[in-house]
């Protein structure tokens, strides 16, 4: 069957639906699934391959039209729309086109309007970039034309039903089990830890896996441009999302004035999903101001681009002397972790840094833990992250009655366990 045939048995459906009241989902389900038996041309068909037809049906009426069985697909960890025409997905690690198509460019703007409208957000001619996210929590960035010259542009980055662990995350290679325990000491130690990686490095996977290590009495405050942490393990939670400026260019909230609103909130700890511009000064003034704990990321290629980043974000919306922003850097994060895709396409934690203030007017990093690659098998990277310093700012794990293992070596710091 052609899509041009599905075109019209979809127009024929919806007139029909046009003529009677409002219907649930299962009353449009049952009435897509009487079409679909009554249509002659479907008659060769299976009793499988009616169902197929009654789900794309169903699917562009209340769905994502053919995006939805890529939505609904596990296995699929990224979808990305160039065109009606045109989609790519990324699975197990690897970039492909698929052989599917929208009807047309109206159908695919009436389906990226409705995504934008379940999450009160506006994308227009005069406003053509905006993220958002599904009903499932997937990440949607959407470009419009002219901005877009091939037409309306959908990425859309899909995260587990369930929050990953860091205990799956040390079964994946990602990290070593040592490293995973020094890092919940640091988190229960209110340590203050700025994740940094490149594009699809898995910076909100990690961050999400490090957030389950609060401990549960605390009241945590998560900030983002789109909705997608899922902080589970605290009940004590309150999750804010920017908003964008409406038609007439008003009622913009934005990640700097979320952090604002956050402090008189009495968190104990600030999340920021993701710092990109002059709100950077705000995350580190709250880090300096008592809200220790606080966790954030960035995007960088290197611990030390990282720094660079933050001072480039700072200044872009203050003008302070350069030596005061790495000041601000210097006393506010304590722990840089840096992660990367590898050329196997694997996710791995590649450093653990600690910050040890300033020296001739540069931020000073410790490495506590650097990934060491040994080989390639079959295209497989093998390596583990090894250590290579100790801790040297110790006082927040004393404060948290944390005890050091003494039996390790360089005084390395124990799994966590309460004095």
């Amino acid at each position: 069957m052609t899509e041009q045939f599905l075109t019209e048995l979809r127009s024929s459906i919806r007139s029909g639906l046009d003529m009677t009241a409002t219907l649930s989902d299962a009353q449009l389900m049952d009435y897509i699934e009487r079409r679909v038996l009554e249509e002659k041309e479907l008659n060769g068909l299976t009793a499988s391959g009616k169902r197929k037809w009654v789900r794309r049906l169903y699917d562009s009426f209340r769905g994502l039209d053919v995006l939805q069985p890529l939505v609904d697909d596990r296995l699929v960890s990224e979808i990305m729309i160039n065109s009606h025409e045109e989609i790519f997905i990324e699975q197990d690690g690897q970039v492909k086109q698929v052989p599917v198509r929208f009807e047309s460019q109206e159908k695919l703007e009436d389906i990226i309007q409705n995504i934008v409208s379940n999450v009160n957000r506006v994308v227009n001619d005069s406003s053509p970039i905006v993220d958002a996210r599904l009903s499932n929590g997937s990440r949607v960035n959407i470009v419009l034309p002219p901005i877009a010259l091939k037409g309306p542009t959908m990425t859309i980055r899909k995260f587990p039903e369930q929050p990953v662990t860091m205990e799956r995350l040390v079964e994946w290679g990602s990290l070593s089990e040592e490293a995973a325990a020094f890092l919940q000491s640091l988190v229960k130690g209110k340590y203050n830890i700025f994740i940094s990686g490149g594009t699809g490095s898995g910076k909100t996977t990690f961050l999400n896996a490090l957030s389950q290590y609060i401990p549960p009495d605390e009241r945590v405050i998560t900030i983002e441009d789109s909705a997608e942490l899922q902080i589970v393990t605290v009940p004590n939670l309150v999750s804010l999302e920017t908003r964008n400026a409406n038609t007439e260019g008003k009622g913009e909230i934005s990640v700097r004035d979320l952090i604002r609103a956050s402090l008189r909130m009495r968190p104990n700890r600030i999340v920021v999903g993701e710092v990109r511009g002059s709100e950077c000064l705000d995350m580190l003034q709250a880090m300096n101001t008592g809200h220790d704990g606080s966790l954030s990321t960035g995007h960088a290629n290197s611990t030390k681009d990282m720094i660079s980043r933050l001072e480039t974000m700072v200044l872009s919306g203050a003008e302070l002397p350069i030596q005061v922003v790495r000041q601000q850097i210097g006393s506010a994060i304590d722990i840089f972790i840096h992660l990367s895709r590898l050329r196997d396409r694997s996710r791995r934690v590649v450093e653990i840094s600690e910050v040890c203030g300033l020296s001739e007017g540069e931020v000073v990093l410790n490495p506590l833990y650097v990934f060491q690659e040994e080989e390639e098998q079959n295209g497989k990277i093998q390596g583990q992250l090894a250590r290579r310093g100790s801790l040297i700012k110790l006082d927040k794990l004393r404060m948290a009655g944390i005890i050091l293992d003494q039996e390790r070596a360089n005084g390395a710091v124990s799994k966590g366990e309460n004095a």
